[in-house]
């Protein structure tokens, strides 16, 4: 029989092979793959939720605005405030179930289309599919014992957002990498590199830091982008002490395609660390 840490297990699993080499996101009980999803022509798409938890839950599915910042931040973009590009993408998406109730480690896909308007300019147009937990309704203060005081018990509610890209004609860029630098903040490390593209379209895939003459990569980074609405913008991976050490030197920091798009290499810059 397996154990509850068993069964959360055997889902990840069965959800990592059905879209494997796709990773999953997790928040809570939730299970959510593949990451991204781009639609480029009428094909739609799916995305499978599976909760792992140990007891039914449900989630309310919806669109979020969100744009890029030049450290790399998604910052929530109010709908009022949305560009003619964001809103276009708000009103072409669809998608179906909006709310979904699960039983533990039960799956259910959520089916993605586009409904592109006549004359829609070529461009990359971008939303984030977000899947929020609904809890059951609950007092918000407990009753008590009269002279004993007020408790107060607060819910956390989890909740996935991955990003769903609608390409529009015949989109290209081309990806560079300057200034790699370690830099430290007290007992905080990170490894940080200025990434820039040129064209209409973002990028997108994962970074491989190297050293000449040593078979495995110092840091592997995956799920880096770098959005349409930006140029540049400056990659951040955090370092632990042993690591900082393991970098200073000649390294080659490599940018290659996400490997569901061919791992095609978008850049690479070989440096000294110090």
């Amino acid at each position: 029989m397996l154990t509850s840490f068993g069964r959360r297990l055997a889902a990840l699993a069965a959800l990592f092979a059905a879209y494997s080499p796709a990773p999953a996101l997790a928040a809570g009980d939730l299970l959510v793959a593949p990451t991204r999803v781009v639609l480029d022509g009428p094909r739609g798409a799916e995305v499978v939720l599976n909760n792992i938890g140990e007891e039914t839950a449900t989630y309310r599915v919806s669109l979020e605005l969100k744009r890029m910042t030049a450290n790399g931040t998604l910052e929530d973009v109010n709908p009022e405030d949305a560009t003619p590009a964001e809103q276009a993408m708000l009103d072409m998406l669809f998608y179906s179930p909006r709310r979904i109730t699960l039983p533990p480690n039960q799956p259910q896909t959520i089916r993605l289309g586009v409904r592109p308007p006549a004359g829609l300019p070529d461009g990359e147009y971008r939303a984030h599919l977000l899947f929020r937990a609904v809890r059951d309704a609950v007092p918000a203060v407990q009753p008590v014992a009269a002279g004993s005081g007020v408790s107060i018990a607060l819910t956390p509610i989890y909740g996935v957002t991955i990003p769903v890209i609608v390409r529009q004609g015949n989109l290209s860029a081309t990806a560079a990498i300057a200034n790699p630098r370690i830099e430290s903040d007290g007992e905080e490390h990170a490894l940080r590199f200025d990434l820039s593209k040129q064209g209409n379209r973002s990028v997108y895939g994962e970074v491989i830091v190297e050293r000449p003459g040593v078979a495995e990569p110092l840091l592997v980074a995956r799920g880096i982008a770098l959005y349409a609405e930006l140029d540049q913008r400056v990659v951040t991976l955090p370092l632990a002490p042993e690591q900082v050490e393991a970098l200073r030197g000649p390294v080659r920091i490599r940018y290659l395609e996400d490997r569901d798009a061919g791992g095609a290499s978008l850049a690479e810059v070989s440096s000294v660390l110090r």
